[in-house]
């Protein structure tokens, strides 16, 4: 019989068999989503020995969604997320240009799971830099504002019309805002900023990393980015964090330091100096940016795990699209979305299951078997003496292999 997870005074009680929510996504998630819960329900299995199990309760979003009750994202999928508390998801697919807005968007925000958490750490795969390994970081991008608002108007519209209408009267002219454009806002509050801080520093604390590095554009946008890094340094002087971090400029005197980059250079500082970065808090879009290329450097959207992390509510979910022309063909990737369970794994205390996942795929990476992007990426590579040849493996296969590491490292 399973338990539904309850949130008592912002902390989660797990019971052994937790009722835990799914939306299997859109495009390749009739793919990888089962790939997921099998690699799972072996980690749960291994590491538990059977006194622990998750019962999966799918929740409909998406095309399949639309197909049965003519909505993208019905009001009792969310109600089913807050109810489960933590839930899990495939990717779903968006249009570009017009149509609804983002499914994934529409999620973060109507549950105010106002942090998106992206690690970014090798595993083995093909990569683009001379030391991957070298890459651990996690990027904390804040989730509800920003550009993401989805506070923009059409160019020639009324509303447009009369919001180039206003920027005149404050003394904007066509110089800065030619008359045909359309227009968005971009708000970054006070409030979400401290509070998206808040998490990151948490969570440094007690994931035990070495250093925070604020990601800005502030030079340029001064009062939205550059008061998000003002914020950010504020946070740092709460009763909270005083003991535990110190601000760039002071001795850290065995505190975790924190220290500011401008968003343009992080991006090199990444590739350059990888191994000086450990944990990134940024605003909505720099974080978008920063946490797919900072994936390259690491085998790619494949390899990339994401969570949205809220007052207790959680969805995890696979940080690449939904590849609808792949679908159904048994041939992607589920490493992003494999990972992204072992988050979910750790979020609800049962960091044993997690971490038989991460080894699992280390291993299986090891072995040099893969998936298609996998294989073609090593076989890229230069020959590495002694590497044993590549295997190529469907998505079901690979799932299967990292079943059989994982019950092997038990």
């Amino acid at each position: 019989m399973a338990d539904r997870i309850r949130l008592v005074d912002g902390a989660l009680e797990v019971p052994d068999r937790p009722a835990l929510a799914y939306i299997a996504g859109d495009g390749i998630g009739s793919d990888i989503s089962p790939a997921m819960r099998r690699v799972v329900d072996s980690a749960v299995e291994a590491a538990y020995g059977g006194a622990r199990r998750i019962a999966w309760q799918e929740l409909l979003a998406g095309e399949k969604a639309y197909a049965e009750c003519g909505q993208h994202l019905p009001q009792q999928t969310l109600e089913g997320l807050r109810e489960h508390v933590v839930g899990i998801k495939g990717p779903l697919t968006t249009p570009v240009g017009g149509g609804f807005r983002s499914l994934n968007v529409a999620i973060r925000q109507a549950l105010d799971l106002y942090s998106c958490i992206r690690p970014v750490k090798w595993y083995g795969s093909a990569s683009p830099l001379r030391h991957p390994e070298q890459l651990d970081l996690v990027v904390f991008r804040e989730n509800t504002e920003d550009v993401y608002a989805g506070v923009e108007y059409e160019a020639g519209s009324p509303e447009c019309r009369k919001l180039l209408e206003l920027l005149g009267q404050w003394g904007v002219g066509e110089a800065q805002v030619a008359p045909d454009s359309a227009l968005g806002l971009k708000p970054i509050s006070q409030v979400r900023s401290k509070r998206h801080v808040r998490k990151a520093l948490r969570y440094a604390r007690a994931e035990g990393r070495r250093r925070v590095t604020l990601m800005h554009k502030g030079n340029i946008m001064k009062h939205t980015e550059g008061a998000f890094l003002r914020w950010g340094y504020e946070v740092c002087e709460e009763p909270e964090f005083a003991g535990h971090f110190a601000r760039q400029g002071q001795d850290s005197g065995g505190r975790i330091p924190v220290d500011d980059r401008i968003a343009d250079n992080m991006f090199q500082q990444i590739l350059t100096r990888s191994a000086d970065y450990d944990l990134i808090v940024t605003t909505n879009l720099n974080g978008d940016l920063l946490s797919d290329a900072a994936a390259a450097a690491v085998g790619g959207l494949g390899m990339a795990p994401g969570g949205n992390v809220g007052d207790g509510l959680a969805v995890f979910e696979a940080t690449h699209g939904s590849a609808p022309k792949y679908a159904g063909q048994d041939k992607v990737n589920p490493s992003s979305l494999i990972l992204s369970a072992a988050m979910m794994l750790d979020y609800i205390g049962w960091g044993e299951a997690a971490g038989l996942v991460r080894r699992a795929v280390e291993r299986t990476l090891a072995q040099r078997r893969g998936t298609y992007d996998l294989v073609r990426g090593w076989r890229a590579e230069p020959g590495v003496p002694g590497a044993p040849e590549p295997v190529e493996l469907g998505c079901a296969a690979y799932a299967e292999a990292l079943a059989e590491n994982l019950a092997a490292g038990a």
